[in-house]
């Protein structure tokens, strides 16, 4: 039979679990919103590149 104890550990193992969850799905959520900013960012940036290059090339 269960002691008391299992009463109080389990449900704590539990939610330190869920929280330690949380906590790491928001850090990744966030890192990747800053990867996809960062991605477009870059892409913008290539894109006014190519535009230049397309635009001197026109221009000769």
């Amino acid at each position: 039979m269960p002691t008391s104890g299992h009463f109080i550990f389990i449900p704590a193992v539990f939610m330190l679990g869920a929280l330690f969850g949380y906590v790491m799905a928001n850090r990744a959520s966030a890192d990747r919103a800053a990867m996809e900013e960062r991605r477009e960012e870059q892409r913008k940036i290539a894109r006014e590149e190519r535009a230049a290059r397309k635009a001197k090339r026109a221009a000769d």
